[in-house]
């Protein structure tokens, strides 16, 4: 739906505020990945944001709106790089994170996504009957935001983003940061030799992303927390020696550590692959079909040139090599040819990814695109193929030595650009397919677009290097002092470790991953004999909750089952589940926010207790008071927009 009126659309003001809003969502999107590998997406907060900051600066249309939430979108979506570089340093590659390194292939890998979905653009957004359900969704909020003048509709949601954004930053300050309320609460109970441990997190952030990922996916994360911690557990510990005859509790984590998490990543594996075997069909003829019908376009929307782009895709794949050079320099002078085989792969690679990722996210939207089975398909392809140049004796025997330790590392700095591509490739179609609906330049939105990859890439560095040193990831603690029950979980990176390392060094517990494979082979028999019934239960996010550390799971289910009471509550209606939506997103923002700041209050003085007031003198009522706090946020949340439902349906 295009304005008839000139707009302006690019401008300073913009893209300033383009740059802050980008610092904000990637920083809390970097944070909630490490802690629970989700992260959530910031098209929808950014626009509500922006709506408001520019009519208070006076002036803003439609077409600017767009503008900002095109670069924060790419910001917040290219922080999905923490899922592969804290990998190097669960493989004690790295002890902290290089800024130039880090930053330049995150910038590079996603930049090049952003070049690989601009020949894809009228193929698969102008000429698609493809849904694009986020894209339309921003679309509708932008329009509706401007023809209310960016009145009442962009106010309420900028406050209700706020209110939720207040209380999770509280509740986060009193926990992470005084330490007077508990983040969760577990129980251990024995049935013989068997251990069972109920467990459940106070998380803020935890119950917006239950929220925002919907019943179905919140009842497979239950259901993978279930077959983990109430069958796989209890059998386990049944069968299995204690020869350090530890605690119930410590055992039963030990377990599900060295067992359980790999059925979950077999369970994962599957599921992935099952999914893009199902949309494999429709992706190619999908995007052939569009091709041809792209063919007798005209020239009316215009894209970055050919010229502009095959300059910058040639600048980056030598920016690329470079990176990947001096990532190998420091250890061999031989890098020609595996820097030139980097840097290939993800150009190839990299396309066809963008062509599949794109598709799916027009197909399911970009939150349900699988695109966890390309990063372990990559994973695959990378490992093996360096594997072959290995034995070809193509690549210098320091690849080889110290159990391929340098190979591993290597395959990882390949897979931080191609996640990088594949993410921002999942996401940018959405963005074009918004910035079509509201009659915005491809070409300005495209260099918008390369632009907060860049801003993103300067953020990401600093946030994961703070984030290291104050909490630590679960198998990579910076000091030796640090208490282990507070470090991040970081599950992709650990995934990815554990795989590329396994591949190398034929060590993969292949017995629980094969277990866990005919774990996702049910869970994929059940979603399609739940299909028929036109219900779903996904068996990538089942598998996922197998993964998870429990507390994770079971708030996820718990903020999902909120989500679907207040769907079922008399009079809610559509305006109040986009004021739910950003609800939800404040909770994640104001609890990821406050752990980056006590992240960095922690590095400054070297203590993370700088600031705490509790203790063990105040157990067990830090948990009670955190069960309190939480119930009745809960209430607060489901109150508040079910009475406003009930007041506008009156």
């Amino acid at each position: 739906m295009s304005l008839p009126e000139p707009a302006r659309e690019l401008t300073i003001r913009g893209l300033i505020l383009g740059a802050l809003i980008t610092v904000v969502f990637t920083a809390s999107n970097t944070y909630l990945g490490l802690k629970i590998g989700l992260t959530f997406a910031s098209s929808i907060p950014a626009a509500v944001i922006s709506m408001a900051a520019l009519r208070a600066l006076g002036g803003g249309s439609i077409l600017e709106n767009n503008m900002v939430q095109s670069q924060a979108s790419a910001a917040g979506t290219i922080s999905t790089v923490f899922a592969v570089f804290p990998a190097l340093l669960l493989i004690g590659h790295w002890d902290h994170f290089p800024f130039l390194e880090t930053a330049g292939l995150t910038a590079a890998g996603g930049m090049a996504g952003v070049l690989f979905t601009i020949p894809l653009r009228r193929a698969l957004v102008t000429e698609s009957d493809l849904p694009y359900p986020e894209g339309v969704a921003a679309a509708e909020i932008l329009r509706v935001g401007h023809e209310a003048g960016q009145n009442e509709t962009a106010r309420r949601g900028f406050w209700a983003l706020m209110s939720g954004a207040t209380v999770s930053a509280i509740f986060s300050f009193a926990s992470g940061g005084l330490r007077l309320l508990t983040d969760g609460a577990s129980a251990t109970l024995t049935l013989g030799a068997s251990v069972v441990k109920l467990s459940m997190g106070f998380s803020f952030a935890l119950l917006g992303a239950g929220y925002l990922v919907g019943i179905s996916g919140g009842l497979a994360m239950l259901l993978g927390y279930a077959l983990s911690w109430l069958v796989a557990v209890p059998i386990l510990t049944a069968t299995l020696p204690n020869p350090e005859h530890l605690a119930p509790s410590a055992f039963a984590t030990s377990v599900w550590v060295h067992n359980v998490r790999f059925i979950g990543a077999g369970a994962i594996a599957l599921a992935s692959f099952w999914t893009l075997g199902e949309l494999a069909g429709p992706v190619l003829r999908g995007v052939k079909n569009a091709f041809q019908r792209s063919a007798s376009l005209g020239s009316t929307d215009r894209d970055l040139s050919p010229r502009t782009i095959l300059i910058t895709g040639a600048a980056l794949l030598i920016c690329l090599a470079a990176l990947l050079a001096r990532f190998l320099f420091p250890f061999t002078a031989a890098v020609l040819i595996p820097a030139l085989f980097g840097a290939l792969f993800v150009a190839i690679f990299g396309f066809l990814t963008a062509a599949t990722c794109g598709y799916m996210a027009g197909l399911v939207g970009s939150s349900s695109s699988p695109i966890s089975g390309i990063v372990l398909i990559a994973t695959v392809l990378v490992c093996s193929l360096l594997l072959l140049m290995e034995n070809l004796g193509l690549l210098p025997a320091v690849f080889s030595a110290d159990n391929h330790h340098l190979a591993i590392a290597f395959s990882i700095a390949i897979l931080s650009a191609i996640v990088a591509s594949a993410a921002i490739s999942n996401d940018n179609l959405q963005d074009l397919k918004t910035g079509q609906l509201v009659g915005a330049s491809p070409w300005r939105q495209e260099a918008v677009l390369l632009l907060g990859c860049c801003v993103g890439a300067l953020v990401v560095p600093p946030v994961l290097n703070l984030l290291y040193q104050a909490y630590g990831f679960t198998g990579a603690l910076p000091r030796p002092d640090m208490d282990p029950t507070h470090a991040l979980a970081a599950p992709q990176p650990a995934i990815i470790a554990m795989i590329s390392s396994g591949i190398f060094t034929q060590t993969l517990d292949w017995t629980m991953l094969s277990i866990g494979g005919g774990v996702g082979a049910v869970l994929i028999a059940l979603n399609q004999w739940l299909k028929r019934k036109n219900l779903a239960l996904p068996p990538l996010a089942a598998g996922i909750g197998i993964y998870l550390p429990p507390s994770v799971s079971t708030t996820l289910a718990i903020g999902a089952g909120l989500g679907w009471l207040l769907k079922k509550a008399r009079g809610y209606n559509s305006d109040h589940s986009d004021e739910g939506t950003m609800i939800a997103s404040g909770l994640i923002v104001g609890e990821s926010l406050t752990g980056v700041a006590l992240a960095a209050l922690s590095g400054l003085t070297g203590n993370d207790n700088a600031i705490s007031l509790g203790g063990a003198w105040l157990a067990p009522w830090d948990s009670v008071l955190g069960l309190v706090a939480f119930g009745g946020t809960c209430c607060w949340i489901f109150r508040r927009l079910s009475t406003s439902s009930a007041k506008t349906s009156d």
